[in-house]
């Protein structure tokens, strides 16, 4: 016999406070614990054109301020030519950041907990400087305890 399958979604509002990474990393281990599902996917998707997700480096927090210096150099935010500007100097720039990034991101589930690496971690990549409340889905789906 099979065990029981569930697909459950879940809708987040995270609060940013302009520019940064922002850890998700609890928030998908509660989601996941919530679900009850002992192994499968989470599937996690940021609904914006502005901000992005990122699995990235979650010991030293160096690793990330140099993500973001990396980000500012690569798509700096008064560079010219951009048509799109009508939020701002940093709106064009916000997308292609997003561009380059990702927009959702699939964790696997094993014994009721997500998998990340040693040292990773799951974040909101906020590219506005502007604070923001960004909307996140969370779907958890697999096989949990019989009941």
């Amino acid at each position: 016999m099979q065990p029981p399958f569930l697909s459950r979604t879940t809708r987040h509002e995270i609060p940013t406070q302009g520019k940064g990474t922002y850890d998700l990393t609890p928030l998908l281990t509660e989601t996941v614990a919530r679900a009850q599902v002992l192994d499968g996917t989470a599937t996690v998707f940021v609904a914006h054109t502005s901000a992005s997700l990122v699995i990235f480096e979650n010991a030293d927090p160096t690793a990330r301020a140099d993500l973001h210096a990396f980000f500012e150099q690569l798509v700096p935010e008064h560079a010219q030519g951009y048509q799109h500007t009508a939020e701002g100097p940093d709106d064009m720039t916000s997308h292609l950041r997003m561009v380059l990034t990702r927009t959702s991101e699939v964790i696997p589930i094993t014994r009721g907990c997500p998998v990340l690496g040693t040292w990773q971690g799951l974040y909101l990549f906020e590219h506005r400087r502007a604070p923001h409340r960004r909307t996140i889905w969370i779907n958890v789906q697999g096989s949990t305890l019989p009941a």
